[in-house]
């Protein structure tokens, strides 16, 4: 998804900009869509067509979750239909106050931790009815972590010298094991440090719902193992309280992915280190 920043104009509704006088890449109710929009809001254009279920989707939903959440979502406030040589529907959204999180600008990690666990436990308790589920759209988050068993079957040969494959393994098949049993529940979808805006060192905003769907909500808990540190591991996990087997789960969804990364960034020393300390933590934690 591209992100593009204009100046402040008059934008018509939702349902003006979906139905009223044919919205193109250049116009939006007959306003130049090229004008800068300042800091105030931002233009989202789907860079293929794999995306386009994701827009329409965030569109649909993100005003119906919004209120009954305890941070900033983005709003979506109007919606372009292809033209001009653009061959997509895109959108118009506002801007979001805030910095993508990072080390630095994290004043608290156990203050975050137990910030986003509450974020989850809110999107958990949002209605369900007419949801989309979790499937090819959104990478299968929320759904069977076993689609991606030859993916991870393929990395663990392929990075036998480097990571310890025995205790992988078994923290993968514990995983593929156990099964979501409770009702579908709301699921971000991709709960990572880029996804996450901060101000004043606390959480203001959980952007990008791109991935979103209901089911299975143990891959929104990897950020266990790739932010937090212990304390603040300790932390989620005492403030998202759920069974073991979505625990077990989580961290399936957490090996397959750095594994994934690191088996294709072998050569890129920055991230074949971020990934292996994942890995490692992960391990650290079933030791526990």
């Amino acid at each position: 998804m591209l992100s593009v920043r204009f100046c402040p104009f008059s934008l018509p509704s939702p349902g003006c900009a979906r139905g009223g006088t044919g919205a193109g890449l250049t116009e939006i109710s007959g306003i130049p869509a090229y004008n800068p929009l300042g800091e105030a809001l931002k233009v989202r254009l789907p860079a293929s067509s794999v995306y386009l279920s994701q827009n329409s989707k965030e569109t649909d939903w993100l005003p119906r979750l919004a209120p009954l959440l305890p941070f900033q979502i983005p709003t979506p406030l109007g919606v372009g239909r292809p033209g001009h040589g653009y061959p997509f529907e895109w959108s118009v959204w506002n801007w979001i106050v805030g910095e993508t999180a990072t080390q630095a600008n994290i004043g608290s990690m156990q203050s975050l931790a137990n910030d986003i666990a509450g974020f989850l436990n809110a999107l958990a308790a949002c209605p369900t009815s007419g949801a989309p589920p979790a499937g090819p759209d959104n990478f299968f988050r929320g759904g069977n972590l076993s689609v991606y068993d030859s993916q991870v079957r393929t990395c663990l040969a392929k990075l036998q010298e480097h990571v310890d494959v025995v205790g992988l393994e078994q923290i993968w098949l514990q995983a593929l094991r156990s099964s979501w049993e409770k009702s579908p529940q709301w699921v971000h979808g991709d709960i990572a440090w880029g996804n996450l805006l901060m101000r004043d060192g606390r959480l203001q905003a959980v952007i990008d719902f791109g991935s979103s769907a209901i089911g299975d909500p143990a891959c929104d808990l990897v950020i266990n193992w790739t932010l937090f540190d212990l304390a603040a591991r300790e932390a989620f996990t005492h403030a998202y309280d759920t069974d073991p087997g979505t625990w077990a789960r989580a961290r399936g969804w957490c090996i397959w992915k750095a594994m994934l990364t690191l088996s294709e960034n072998m050569n890129d020393p920055v991230v074949a280190h971020r990934e292996l300390a994942v890995l490692n933590n992960v391990l650290q934690d079933v030791v526990r």
